[in-house]
């Protein structure tokens, strides 16, 4: 934090899972905003759109892991996320065409699991950047990223435009940034291979569960899974026989990706 403030970097905080990302003019952001729909495919999908585009234009990547695109070193390019609501999923991707790779370091305290899960030491081993591989500018990749992955354009009003700025304002709010940081009987946190780290944090009363919130890098692909979780635990004896027949009659780890019922009960009760 102090050297985001230092450096003029801003704080954003957004509402799909993933980890932290550094971005600057030399990162291009997209987002897929469709009906909904299975999530996994759509993932699945876009993530071999995006990267059949790069290699079209002559990167040489492919699809890696839970949301990865990666060049064929290894090296990460693009990190890819969705948040999932109701009637609507957003899959959103950023693409590092450049970077100041001096000030990313600086920014972001990467987990030392999830370096040692890629076989790295540091974010500078981890990341790859395009215009390695591209003879143009970042301008004229977003310009042929445009033609070859849309087929027209929307003109927002300015009645949109100011929906978005009063939107915008929201994300800004100390509460929403930081979050409510509740004092918890119980803390655990583990990294789950191909669903990311999870943090579990259980209050209790007596010995019931009177609250439970997860937390961490994971995707969400149910509907409400802080509203589910809470609803499922709440006032519920705190033993592992309880909880493994909660997890079996309704199976809450499915809103989870890649979470399975046994790696949600021994986070929950080892």
């Amino acid at each position: 934090m102090d050297f985001c403030n230092k450096n003029g970097i801003d704080l954003c905080r957004r509402k799909s899972g993933g980890g932290t990302i550094f971005a600057d003019r030399n990162n291009i952001m997209i987002s897929l905003i469709t009906p909904a729909c299975d999530v996994e495919s759509l993932f699945a999908e876009y993530a071999e759109t995006v990267s059949a585009g790069l290699r079209k234009l002559g990167a040489p990547t492919k699809v890696s892991g839970r949301n990865d695109i990666i060049l064929e070193d290894g090296r990460k390019v693009c990190g890819n996320a969705f948040y999932h609501q109701a009637n609507r999923n957003i899959v959103h991707g950023t693409m590092l065409y450049g970077t100041d790779v001096e000030k990313m370091i600086g920014a972001l305290t990467p987990d030392k699991a999830k370096l040692e899960s890629k076989g790295v030491i540091s974010v500078k081993s981890r990341i790859g950047e395009l215009k390695e591989y591209l003879p143009f500018d970042v301008t004229t990749l977003r310009s042929r990223l445009i033609a070859m992955l849309t087929n027209k354009s929307l003109e927002l009003s300015e009645k949109d435009i100011k929906s978005i700025e009063d939107l915008e304002q929201t994300y800004y709010a100390p509460t929403y940034l930081w979050g409510h940081k509740a004092k918890s009987d119980i803390c655990r946190t583990e990294r789950i291979e191909q669903c990311g780290t999870v943090q579990v944090n259980i209050t209790l009363r007596g010995s019931l569960i009177d609250s439970i919130t997860l937390s961490g890098d994971f995707f969400e692909i149910g509907k409400n899974v802080k509203d589910a979780f809470y609803n499922l635990f709440h006032e519920i004896p705190y033993n592992r026989a309880e909880l493994k027949h909660i997890l079996d009659l309704h199976h809450p780890e499915k809103l989870i990706r890649n979470l399975s019922e046994d790696e949600l009960l021994n986070l929950l009760c080892p």
